[in-house]
């Protein structure tokens, strides 16, 4: 089993980028379950959602406590939550900022990767430019790490769940997948290293 869970802003579509990527995996063949968290129901307020997926039915239903990946879609949530709260050691977190972390010492131990997410939304007339919908980048830029998730699960999901522009949001979710940049294992001492994705680059 495996399980995500999501840091976001009300406002910006953390709950509908959690469903979208549990469309996403279910349509190649996991099981899914997929769940929100909200605290104060305001924009901008801070919202979590889970997802758990595997290839066998899900038979539990509790909250998600130990990912084994989390997805930060406002890098400003560094500063006042614990996102790597229970992550599994090396696990993958992604965040949604132009560039990496200048303080890696939180992400130790942890596999990381970031994209432009709220670029990439405003250019493509996703919400506005005070308040970008990033959500459909940031799942095209998870498919970007995962393996197992093919890209055109993920704008299939997309088409199926955003009836409004749904062409910029299977196209911000193809220009996140090619932009991502991943990382391999943060290490204090040494900084990051890069993937087989990013030396091919």
């Amino acid at each position: 089993m495996q399980e995500i869970r999501f840091h976001g802003r009300g406002g910006q579509g953390t709950v509908v980028a959690s469903v979208i990527l549990a469309k996403a995996f279910f349509s190649v063949g996991y099981y899914v379950q997929t769940f929100p968290h909200f605290g104060v129901e305001r924009r901008g307020a801070p919202v979590e959602a889970y997802l758990r997926l595997d290839k066998k039915k899900i038979l539990i239903r509790s909250n998600v406590y130990n990912p084994d990946a989390v997805i930060v879609q406002d890098r400003k949530l560094l500063e006042t939550a614990d996102v790597t709260g229970g992550l599994k050691p090396g696990g993958w977190i992604l965040l949604n900022s132009p560039v990496l972390p200048e303080n890696l010492e939180p992400f130790n131990g942890y596999k990381l990767a970031h994209v432009d997410a709220t670029g990439i939304a405003v250019d493509n007339d996703l919400g506005t430019h005070t308040h970008p919908m990033i959500n459909t980048a940031m799942t095209g830029a998870f498919s970007g790490i995962m393996e197992t998730l093919p890209l055109h699960a993920v704008t299939s999901a997309i088409q199926e769940e955003i009836s409004v522009k749904p062409e910029q949001n299977v196209k911000a979710a193809t220009l996140a997948f090619e932009a991502v940049a991943c990382f391999g294992m943060v290490d204090q001492g040494n900084g990051v290293e890069k993937t087989e994705k990013q030396e091919n680059e």
